[in-house]
């Protein structure tokens, strides 16, 4: 797609991409990448899921999305990476910058004279403050059930049937997880309203969503970015307007075709080699 042809937007907000797992998206988010043209792109947190990373799964599709991120710096896009629970080895080096890439914690942005309030939300999260194995544990278990998910959808196909979400059915049947879903909201939003921010743009818990919360203390906007292996959403910011943005209602990004080299091993390639070394240790 040419440059000029790529929609504009002037801040686009992703999050949850979990590149190096069975359930990642990833050629799905190179082809919305690749249909955007943005002022500012905002990672805000699980990126790269370092939790998991292993050498034995890493495909093409998934480094194609380092490179194509990183080539947005040459077109004059800021890029800032904000850090989650799954790449918090990066939050070591928060406050990294180097040409129009930054890495940090946090970050506020001045939106048309409003204040926009964006970190991951993990530190809203009690299993991840007190039972940190517990967690890992938990994201191990729900890689399975998204590659289990991933063979049933397979089938289902196969029959002409609609695919599920297993985990979706989950989260929606457990009053546990509505609750926590809702407290997670509610208190991100409450904090924002005490700090006088006008949006609050978290990610974390695999929900995407775009509504006003009201406390006692004022009125807050909430926005949860939502992931790249279940929902398929971003958030976008343009013209003084947030927008929930969503794959599956965008035929032209789906349309896209992707060069071959992306079903292509790439495993040879430099970058890829520096990025195993980063994330296991090896050496050279």
């Amino acid at each position: 797609m040419a440059e000029n042809r790529r929609r504009h937007v002037e801040v686009v907000v992703i999050s949850d991409v979990h590149l190096g797992t069975y359930g990642c998206h990833a050629e799905e988010l190179l082809r919305y990448l690749k249909s955007v043209r943005a002022d500012h792109l905002i990672l805000n947190g699980d990126i790269i899921d370092m939790w998991q990373f292993s050498k034995r799964y890493w495909p093409a599709s998934h480094m194609q999305v380092v490179r194509h991120i990183t080539g947005l710096l040459t077109r004059n896009t800021k890029v800032t990476y904000l850090t989650g629970n799954h790449d918090e080895m990066l939050r070591k080096f928060a406050g990294f910058k180097v040409g129009s890439f930054r890495i940090a914690n946090k970050k506020v942005l001045n939106l048309d004279g409003k204040r926009a309030w964006i970190f991951h939300g993990d530190v809203f999260d009690v299993t991840m403050q007190y039972s940190k194995w517990l967690a890992k544990l938990g994201a191990i278990g729900y890689d399975t059930l998204i590659l289990i998910n991933a063979f049933v959808n397979y089938l289902l196909r196969i029959a002409g049937r609609e695919k599920i979400s297993f985990s979706k059915r989950i989260k929606d049947s457990v009053k546990g997880a509505v609750k926590f879903i809702n407290d997670f909201e509610v208190t991100a939003a409450d904090i924002a309203i005490r700090n006088g921010y006008q949006f609050v743009v978290c990610g974390h818990i695999h929900q995407p969503a775009f509504r006003d919360v009201t406390t006692a203390r004022g009125t807050v906007t909430y926005l949860n970015s939502g992931d790249w292996v279940e929902n398929l959403t971003a958030l976008e910011y343009n013209e003084g307007q947030w927008t929930l943005y969503r794959y599956a209602d965008d035929p032209v990004a789906q349309s896209l075709q992707l060069p071959s080299r992306i079903l292509n091993s790439q495993k040879n390639d430099e970058l890829y080699r520096q990025l195993v070394r980063e994330m296991t240790g090896e050496k050279k």
